[in-house]
């Protein structure tokens, strides 16, 4: 399955999405997509998303962005 990068505002890659599911680097399982809105695995928000745009909860301050398509195998 094809993922998406989190990147951070100095561009470097702090997690990736695959489908809904948000992952660490070290491929753990820590959130999810539900709509505009990431959540942790409780269910909690964490962010808002708006386009390739990642931002806090407040929708004003960037977190980072989602990067283009990557390969499907690593």
């Amino acid at each position: 399955m094809k993922y998406r990068g989190l990147v951070d505002k100095k561009g470097e890659l702090f997690a990736y999405v695959q489908g809904d599911q948000v992952y660490t680097l070290d491929y753990e399982l820590t959130g999810r997509i539900k709509g505009d809105v990431v959540v942790d695995l409780g269910g909690k928000p964490v962010w808002r998303v708006f386009g390739d745009g990642v931002y806090k909860l407040d929708g004003v301050e960037p977190v980072g962005f989602l990067s283009s398509e990557g390969p499907e195998e690593w």
